[in-house]
């Protein structure tokens, strides 16, 4: 065989066109990818630019005598096919190459001929007589390595209850009577309580380590065992026990903290009312002040009023309740009280009625029911007052002079468990995506011919496309939550804007993982609806967490109603008109006209670049700010209350609502990424920055393509490259879930072992 008819650089492309040209892979369209790759390729000369596009005329193919001396010519390499590399193709006509010639080298035009052709190790390496190793993906990366980097400040905390978690008592089980999963559930928690767990975020004089931060790590992992687990224990240690240490005072802490940590205390959290859901402050749920008898009367006036979907109500002994204060016959708003429920046999008490909720859609471990009360009667002292208190003379008084203030100053101490919820969420997403991943990465299904090995699942670039990005969002996400829970638990100010900030990214993180448990169901096809699988009972359990801890809908709406107070007004009637001149002044100067040039900027570098990623989604904030404010003003002027004012820009408040959180989530990931040591893994996660970036912009490529921001050349681009990405990602994709962190032993569903 004479090679003497090849230079070096006409070499790493005879195994590209062997493998054209034996499966007849080219189409019309396909020929002028690989003619455009060949003219942009600098290593060749004109006369192989020449040589290679006379083989490609579909009318005058290769003789066979030609295609078989390529044939030959690769086997006498002896090359290696790995189909785990990240180019395999590419990778293998450089060993190819290499035999015959010193100083070959990676060829990246040829690996956008194998990104664009779309070509599988399966659809060739029948075709080559050489060694194949076959593997499913790539060892570059390691999954604890990863993991080690995304939960960095809290990684032996993990590591140590991941190794708790291994007693039998955690293992998951198919069990469908609600009786039988509660009481299961219920000796987990006492289980974790007796470890420790449950008072992590307390403080070290009530059995704690005062770090709610390592308290929202563990979180997730408990939602890798069962749904009902993480949310009784979020009801007990986290709403309960929270309540008792953020709206109490010492008296509370020591008589009811320490107790509550070690489970010897169940108890509830009584806020939401049958007919007051999202709107805390309408509930009509009583708490009037006797000064008599120095005593609280908790009171349900009517029949739509009682505690609804209580967590822990039928296990619990004692209530947090909110309630409205009656003190000398004035409401002072939204108040704790602790309410006690049972005896010590766990009778009700008097004036106490429970109803279970029944069976749910999901998370059927808890018992979750509603409350009554009539005239139940309480010391004062149950008032748990850190931020209003009554005095020895029957008199309320707060440090808090403003009610409004008073009030989303006490809710603001509950963020944290809007973070947790969040945190479930995501932990929901990670393991069905887990499951998903690895069942593709083992599942072979159809083909082009009878002889032929049938493919991965995972190598289908639809089945790329529906999971890979979900994934990079996943670790965004993930970081952003960590960001979340930091920024609240080191908050000394005032927590309105960490509570606008949550609010909004508790709403897209749950609507993702809703999303993307679903997306990974029907990717694993009828497997996925066994529940053996667990795929069935993270959709189920999870389901809820959309319109729990706040509906999203809702939640949106305030994220909004802060960007456009610019945290600093309470958005009431009064104050409304002023923060509108604020912001209308900040933004009554037209925002820049786009640059033609750059809508129509699509080369990779840009494209990938965070800063188009920053610049995009900011640019949709500034823009849905300026106009939501200039509505709302415009409605305003015309005389209409500002609450009817917003009612008719409800739609424009969510989408702003949305765009300010993807912008927060952006970038703060970006942020964090940013600070790690340069290397293989901080280009990673930029990689992974990237596609989700390019992911959401697509998403709402309508909009940025009706302001102008996108050419529709740009906006094909960007689709182009969240599908190259996702084919770029697509080796290290086993590695990446297993940087989830979810310890084999929780990882039970069949198909993902």
């Amino acid at each position: 065989m004479d090679i003497s008819n090849y230079s070096n650089s006409i070499l790493p492309y005879i195994p590209f066109f062997y493998v054209i040209w034996s499966d007849d892979l080219l189409s019309t369209s396909e020929i002028d990818v690989v003619k455009t790759a060949i003219e942009e390729d600098n290593s060749l000369s004109n006369s192989d630019k020449q040589q290679l596009k006379s083989w490609l005329k579909k009318d005058s193919p290769p003789k066979n005598e030609l295609v078989k001396s390529w044939q030959q010519l690769i086997t006498n390499s002896n090359a290696k096919l790995i189909e785990s590399e990240v180019y395999p193709l590419e990778s293998f006509s450089q060993k190819v190459a290499s035999f015959y010639c010193k100083n070959c080298t990676a060829n990246e035009s040829l690996q956008n001929i194998e990104l664009h052709l779309g070509i599988q190790p399966n659809h060739y390496n029948h075709l080559f007589n050489v060694e194949v190793v076959h593997q499913a993906y790539s060892d570059r990366f390691s999954g604890s390595d990863i993991d080690a980097i995304v939960n960095a400040p809290f990684l032996q905390e993990i590591n140590t209850f991941k190794e708790f978690l291994k007693n039998p008592v955690f293992k998951w089980d198919v069990v469908r009577d609600k009786s039988k999963a509660r009481k299961i559930v219920l000796k987990q928690v006492q289980t974790l309580a007796a470890g420790g767990w449950g008072a992590l975020a307390y403080p070290k004089a009530y059995g704690g380590t005062n770090n709610i931060e390592s308290y929202a790590s563990i979180f997730e992992q408990l939602m890798f065992v069962d749904g009902s687990l993480a949310i009784k224990f979020g009801v007990q240690f986290g709403l309960f026990g929270g309540s008792i240490q953020n709206l109490g005072r010492k008296y509370h802490h020591d008589n009811y903290l320490k107790e509550t940590g070690e489970t010897k205390l169940l108890g509830c959290f009584a806020m939401t009312e049958t007919g007051h859901g999202s709107n805390v402050r309408g509930i009509k749920t009583t708490a009037t002040y006797v000064h008599e008898t120095q005593s609280l009367i908790i009171h349900t006036p009517g029949k739509n009023d009682n505690k609804e979907y209580i967590g822990n109500a039928l296990d619990s002994k004692m209530a947090s309740v909110f309630a409205q204060l009656i003190v000398g016959g004035k409401n002072k708003g939204v108040h704790a009280i602790l309410v006690p429920l049972r005896n010590e046999k766990h009778e009700l008490l008097p004036g106490i009625r429970i109803e279970d909720n029944g069976y749910k859609l999901g998370l059927n471990g808890v018992d979750n029911g509603k409350i009554w009360f009539n005239q139940v009667m309480v010391p004062v002292v149950n008032l748990l007052d850190k931020y209003g208190q009554i005095d020895d003379q029957g008199h309320y008084q707060s440090k808090i002079k403003n009610p409004n203030k008073r009030f989303f100053t006490m809710l603001g101490t509950l963020v944290g468990g809007r973070i947790c919820v969040a945190k479930g969420a995501l932990a929901g997403a990670k393991m069905s995506l887990t499951i998903a991943i690895k069942h593709a990465l083992q599942r072979r299904q159809f083909n082009d011919s009878i002889k032929v090995q049938e493919d991965l699942l995972m190598d289908y670039p639809s089945h790329q496309l529906r999971l890979i990005p979900k994934v990079a969002s996943s670790y965004v996400y993930h970081t952003v939550l960590q960001r979340a829970m930091h920024e609240y638990a080191n908050s000394t100010e005032d927590k309105r804007r960490i509570e606008t900030q949550v609010a909004g990214l508790k709403a897209i993180i749950t609507w993702f993982a809703t999303e993307t448990i679903q997306e990974c169901r029907e990717a694993c096809g009828g497997k996925g609806y066994l529940l053996e699988n667990r795929i069935a009972d993270l959709k189920n359990d999870t389901d809820i967490f959309t319109t729990f801890e706040g509906d999203n809908t809702v939640l949106l709406q305030l994220a909004a109603k802060g960007v456009l107070s610019d945290f600093k007004s309470e958005l009431n009637a009064g104050g409304f008109v002023s923060v509108l001149k604020l912001i209308g002044g900040r933004f009554t100067d037209k925002l820049a006209t786009i640059n033609p040039a750059y809508s129509n900027k699509v080369d990779k570098a840009h494209l990938y670049n965070p800063k188009f990623h920053l610049h995009a989604l900011d640019f949709r904030l500034r823009r849905l700010t300026d106009s939501a404010a200039m509505r709302i003003r415009g409605y305003i002027k015309k005389g209409i209350p500002s609450y009817q004012a917003f009612l008719k820009t409800q739609t424009h408040l969510l989408a702003l609502g949305k765009a300010y959180s993807e912008v927060l989530a952006m970038k703060w990931f970006y942020e964090f990424t940013s600070k790690l040591d340069d290397g293989l893994y901080k280009d990673l996660l930029y990689q992974i920055g990237a596609l989700h970036g390019l992911s959401v912009i697509r998403k709402d490529a309508t909009w940025f393509l009706e302001h102008g921001y996108l050419s529709g050349t740009k906006s094909k681009a960007i689709r182009q490259r969240v599908e190259r990405l996702s084919t770029e990602l697509r080796p290290h994709i086993n590695t990446l879930v297993d940087g989830f962190g979810i310890p084999q032993h929780s990882m039970t569903a069949p198909i993902a072992n």
